[in-house]
């Protein structure tokens, strides 16, 4: 059977940090739009705050609920055993995701976050990667505002240029940013 067909685990998708607030938006994308018959859950180290977000959800929703907890890597790998997929928004990464990172590398669970911080990525890469290759894991960094943009955009610019001729593409971001759901004072 197909990795990407198996059923042996009880979810295809866990987000985990799904109380916080891009968790929380995360997962109400994903009731309102996951395709029918997507097995999935919220997860975090709250069991009564994820209980709340399920009832927020709307009606019909079903939506599997389960505790890790980042100082317990025994839940982390608990967690990664139950999903084919761990979609992860606690961060700061490097200080609270390598262990689901090692969790979902040994179990051969896909890990994806949208960290942003390179030195989050390399570490990984370099304590995990062999060992995720090994068990078909895949682990896959910056998947949201630090990456698609850029990607986009370089992307674009390629397609513009002809075919055949070898580039260097270098990339310059500035951003004018503040911490998610914090209001820009009146002016």
């Amino acid at each position: 059977m197909s990795r990407l067909n198996r059923t042996d685990r009880p979810y295809d998708i866990v987000l985990f940090g799904a109380t916080g607030f891009v968790g929380a938006l995360t997962a109400e994308y994903l009731a309102a739009h996951a395709p029918e018959g997507l097995r999935w859950a919220i997860a975090g180290r709250d069991e009564l705050k994820l209980k709340r977000l399920r009832e927020r959800l709307p009606r019909g929703t079903t939506v599997g609920v389960l505790r890790a907890d980042v100082s317990d890597p025994s839940s982390l790998r608990e967690l990664a055993e139950h999903a084919r997929v761990v979609a992860t928004t606690v961060g700061p990464y490097v200080t609270y995701g390598e262990d689901l990172v090692a969790a979902c590398a040994d179990t051969g669970t896909d890990c994806l976050d949208l960290s942003g911080e390179p030195e989050f990525v390399d570490l990984t890469y370099v304590r995990h990667d062999a060992r995720a290759r090994e068990t078909g894991a895949r682990l896959v960094h910056c998947a949201g505002f630090d990456s698609i943009p850029h990607d986009l955009g370089a992307y674009f610019t390629v397609q513009q240029l002809p075919e055949g001729v070898p580039l260097t593409v270098d990339g310059f971001v500035t951003a004018d940013a503040m911490f998610s759901g914090v209001r820009s004072p009146a002016p």
